[in-house]
């Protein structure tokens, strides 16, 4: 039996996923047409970005479930329309991305890194990193993505302590959870990374008082979403030195404004939203997989909790 398929995003990503998505469905055994434009009472599964033109599922009374391209799930969740299954993005590359990035900055702020780029006008200026076991990390996030950062960064012989909302065992990983957990997470933060996904609990979780627990000088490093943190208690901390540096790659608004204070700040780095990225050879995969086992009858991988939005 063929499935139809409908890619819910723009030509410029169906021309990227077309060839992808349609090998990784043949290779898993399942016949498939794909188009960006079909019946909507013909459609069996779509494949989703929250920023596409479809916002009303209420049409597609045959669906099965709403495969998103991304991690992030936040502009879905409280569709009203949407009442099938919806599965968000995890994927070995948008892990290994992140793993790569988030590795990288913390080394480049635990090495100083930016010290030295900063000092080549000919002073000898010797300033000797300590260990990594005497460097304290923390990641805010323990899913997929953070789990992954903290087990590599582990493996580096790093100190790392996580938190996350619910109670979470890694080896190797001291895990706090809660509101006092979090406190206690904060407190050995040395080096900060946020690798929560934004909900109405995650909102604002880096603000004037969170920051006041962490250790004078600390770097923060967001590759989460950009609503974790209070941008003005996160500049205030940089203005008096209780956050030593900021590296961030998301925001509140992206792009980020030309104007932003966040540009040309001495003590903030700024990408823009590149830290892991989907790639569509990996994430074809993992689609595929998902359209096989609702032709199969079996569970869906990665659901979404609508309840707590991730």
């Amino acid at each position: 039996m063929t499935v139809n398929v409908l890619f819910a995003h723009n030509e410029a990503q169906w021309e990227i996923y077309k060839d992808p998505l349609e090998q990784a469905i043949r290779a898993v055994g399942v016949d498939a047409v794909l188009s960006r434009d079909m019946p909507p009472e013909e459609v069996d599964y779509i494949v989703y970005a929250p920023s596409s033109w479809l916002q009303d599922f209420t049409p597609y009374t045959r669906a099965k479930a709403v495969l998103n391209l991304w991690a992030g799930v936040e502009a879905i969740t409280g569709n009203e329309t949407l009442k099938i299954p919806l599965a968000r993005m995890v994927d070995f590359g948008l892990k290994q991305g992140m793993m790569e990035w988030v590795t990288g900055h913390v080394l480049r702020h635990h090495l100083y890194i930016d010290f030295y780029l900063h000092h080549q006008d000919g002073d000898w200026l010797p300033k000797v990193p300590p260990l990594a076991r005497d460097r304290r990390v923390t990641i805010l996030g323990l899913g997929e993505l953070g789990s992954a950062c903290a087990e590599a960064l582990a493996g580096l012989g790093f100190p790392v302590s996580g938190w996350s909302r619910s109670p979470k065992q890694i080896d190797g990983i001291t895990c706090h959870h809660g509101d006092e957990g979090l406190k206690q997470a904060l407190k050995k933060a040395d080096i900060l990374v946020l690798l929560l996904p934004f909900t109405a609990a995650t909102e604002n979780v880096l603000n004037a008082e969170s920051i006041g627990w962490m250790p004078e000088g600390a770097v923060v490093i967001n590759p989460g979403r950009g609503q974790l943190i209070d941008d003005e208690a996160l500049l205030n901390a940089l203005g008096t030195g209780q956050i030593g540096h900021a590296t961030l790659d998301v925001f509140r608004v992206e792009p980020l404004p030309a104007d932003h204070r966040y540009w040309g700040h001495p003590s903030v780095t700024v990408t823009p939203h590149i830290a892991s990225e989907t790639r569509p050879d990996t994430a074809s995969e993992v689609i595929a997989e998902n359209i096989r086992r609702g032709e199969a009858g079996e569970p869906f991988l990665h659901l979404v909790d609508r309840d707590l939005g991730y």
